[in-house]
């Protein structure tokens, strides 16, 4: 694929302003990390991060919040937003399509429910397996259901409007409802603590973070992210079109059978250990690709940095409006994601007018 995307040859000032956005984004996120470590109910201390990880109960309070607490959330806010991020990227540049999302293509719905069923109908499994391996249960049972909602979703979409976006969406949306009455099932069949347990998983939540979440997601995140690099010439010659990308030597059927797992295992780790949280993957995206263009190469680590900054500043607003209750986090995100939307839609719909 070199010799489709050659080097450009750019004058260092050229070349040094298109990683500038990546550096920028990331040194805007790691300083909102540390300014969100500082807000909450519980104030820290300069001593309390010299304290480490490692002082346990001999610490102060401010040290064993900072450390077994708030830090592990908001990394993993950062790390679930970032896979988030990644997967919309994914998602769009796949179905060609600038609306896609896995929240929206219901992929993101097909985990929550997969998810839900292994909470209610199959608790059983989740008990008679070793302590050991329940962290692993609920990431493994979601990869199963988002999985599945990729490849059904584009067979489907094939079958009914090859090409189309409407079809495409009113897929997605058909899909979606349908995960939905999963989980108004299994709440309707839960007991009043499978019932707290669902009502996290459908509104989603990080608080329940650990260390053990956030380095097996970012490992993931890293893992994917590498792999993603690697496609993105081909996703830059897919945007051509399945006939140009085919003709320059891109295994079309190969690319997205790589491309929908990575974007099921993204969406299964973020509904598995935060809960359906919607519009992190349409916003991202849009944001990176108006900032440095549709190359997939930029695109995706902006996106992955976006989407890291929408779901921290989204959690942190979550934990500290309503102190010492808590807010959703989806709730923010919804809020913010649905009008965004609605604008696109817009925009859109305008496009295809015009043309």
């Amino acid at each position: 694929m070199s010799s489709l995307y050659p080097p450009l040859g750019l004058h260092p000032s050229r070349a040094a302003r298109r990683w500038r956005p990546s550096a920028w984004l990331l040194l805007a996120l790691l300083a909102t990390l540390l300014l969100t470590s500082q807000l909450g109910a519980v104030q820290i201390a300069a001593a309390d991060w010299l304290a480490g990880p490692w002082s346990g109960e001999a610490g102060s309070a401010g040290a064993h919040v900072l450390w077994q607490l708030r830090l592990p959330r908001l990394l993993l806010a950062a790390a679930a937003g970032a896979a988030l991020g990644l997967a919309g990227a994914l998602s769009q540049a796949l179905f060609r399509n600038p609306m896609a999302d896995p929240a929206l293509l219901g992929v993101t719905s097909g985990a929550a429910a997969a998810v839900a069923l292994s909470l209610t109908v199959f608790a059983g499994l989740q008990l008679a397996l070793p302590a050991e391996w329940r962290l692993w249960l609920l990431p493994m049972v979601g990869f199963a259901g988002a999985l599945s909602v990729c490849f059904g979703l584009e067979r489907l979409a094939r079958w009914l409007a090859p090409g189309s976006i409407a079809a495409l969406l009113l897929s997605g949306l058909a899909i979606q409802a349908l995960a939905f009455a999963v989980v108004g099932l299994c709440s309707h069949l839960a007991s009043d603590e499978q019932l707290r347990s669902l009502s996290f998983w459908t509104l989603g939540s990080v608080a329940g973070a650990n260390w053990t979440m956030f380095v097996i997601t970012a490992l993931a995140l890293l893992g994917i992210a590498g792999l993603a690099r690697r496609l993105a010439p081909q996703l830059n010659a897919l945007a051509l079109g399945e006939s140009a990308a085919g003709h320059v030597g891109v295994n079309v059927q190969r690319l997205r059978g790589i491309a929908i797992a990575c974007v099921a295992l993204l969406s299964a780790l973020c509904v598995a250990w935060c809960g359906s949280i919607g519009f992190i993957g349409l916003m991202a995206p849009h944001l990176a690709r108006q900032w440095v263009g549709a190359d997939q190469r930029q695109l995706m680590p902006c996106a992955m940095l976006v989407g890291a900054l929408l779901l921290l500043l989204a959690d942190t607003l979550a934990r500290t409006l309503a102190v010492p209750a808590e807010i959703p986090v989806g709730i923010f995100t919804a809020l913010i994601g649905a009008p965004w939307f609605l604008l696109l839609l817009r925009g859109s719909v305008r496009r295809m007018g015009s043309a």
